[in-house]
């Protein structure tokens, strides 16, 4: 039941959000443009260009962090643990540094040239994929998963460190261009680009998927799961390489959009009450979808304008990291 209950708002929001948006469409043309009715238009571009790539942006990207979130706290046995943990999402940011502030903007690749929101990608899909290979290559010689995790918070630290530094050195309008990357927007994925998108994200989530039976294992502790033939190693790099590909992809397009995959596991939890992955998996895809699309929908302000996702995003994850904080105070 409260899995029809949340598929059905799920795509109650998904609608509401190819009906809503910054510019006014009477509802009536926005259906009629859907159902394949004139779409050469103004209307029909925003609707097909813009809403609807948006939309199953937010639908996936909700999902994909959220489910990362769920295998890192499990992986780790920390309620803390999210997809920025390890450092992943601060590689991507790195690359975009690299790009927006110090080449100005545009990569050579050889002979090519690469420049404007093709390079911010680039830069970011860069940065996320050398920090992932570098957890892969470093999870061989570290023997547990809490000096992983401490090397991926180290990583975090000397990224953000860098990018302090080229902040520095850059211009007035090479810091804004980044400072507005870094707020987020499911905006940024066009129609062109969202076959691509989508493959990958739903790559990393099906990956998710054939780890449901080993994470259960992992509940019971390392060795328990080691006794029952469990190659931790290999389940380990397994996750690495799902959790790296969802947060890589993801930031590469939104940014480094936050909360989600820190506070969504945790209402999914709320809601169903069980630490079962056959049931808290797919249930955390639903609820990161709902999560996402419905902060898509609280960025479209009154007035018209639209903010980025990361000034809502808090709104919902931040009570939920408090209330886990005071439940595992002792």
């Amino acid at each position: 039941m409260k899995f029809a209950i949340i598929s059905i708002l799920v795509a109650v929001l998904f609608l509401l959000n190819l009906f809503i948006g910054s510019v006014d469409i009477p509802a009536s043309e926005v259906l009629d443009i859907l159902l394949g009715g004139d779409s050469h238009g103004a209307a029909g571009f925003i609707v097909t260009g813009s809403r609807l790539p948006m939309a199953v942006t937010a639908l996936l990207a909700g999902a994909g962090l959220a489910v990362s979130g769920l295998m890192l706290q499990t992986s780790f046995r920390n309620p803390l643990a999210g997809p920025s943990i390890l450092g992943i999402t601060s590689g991507a940011s790195l690359g975009v540094a690299l790009v927006m502030l110090l080449f100005g903007g545009s990569v050579v690749v050889g002979t090519l040239t690469v420049g404007g929101y093709a390079a911010v990608i680039l830069g970011a899909f860069a940065g996320s994929l050398l920090i992932m290979a570098l957890l892969l290559g470093l999870s061989t010689m570290l023997k547990n998963d809490l000096m992983l995790l401490i090397t991926g918070i180290m990583i975090g630290y000397l990224a953000s460190s860098v990018i302090m530094l080229l902040n520095y050195v850059s211009t007035a309008e090479g810091v804004q261009n980044y400072v507005m990357w870094g707020m987020s927007s499911f905006n940024g994925v066009s129609l062109n680009q969202l076959p691509l998108f989508s493959a990958i994200t739903l790559g990393g989530i099906f990956l998710s998927l054939l780890l449901i039976k080993p994470l259960n294992v992992m509940l019971l502790g390392a060795g328990y799961a080691r006794n029952l033939g469990v190659n931790i190693k290999r389940v380990r790099n397994l996750l690495l390489l799902a959790t790296g590909l969802l947060s890589a992809v993801i930031t590469a397009y939104c940014g480094p959009v936050s909360f989600i995959g820190l506070a969504v596991p945790h209402i999914a939890r709320m809601i169903f009450r069980s630490d079962n992955h056959r049931i808290l998996m797919p249930a955390t895809l639903l609820c990161g979808s709902a999560v996402a699309l419905g902060c898509s929908l609280l960025c479209i302000l009154p007035s018209g304008n639209v903010i980025p996702i990361n000034a809502v995003t808090p709104l919902i994850g931040a009570p939920v990291v408090l209330w886990v904080l005071l439940r595992h105070r002792k």
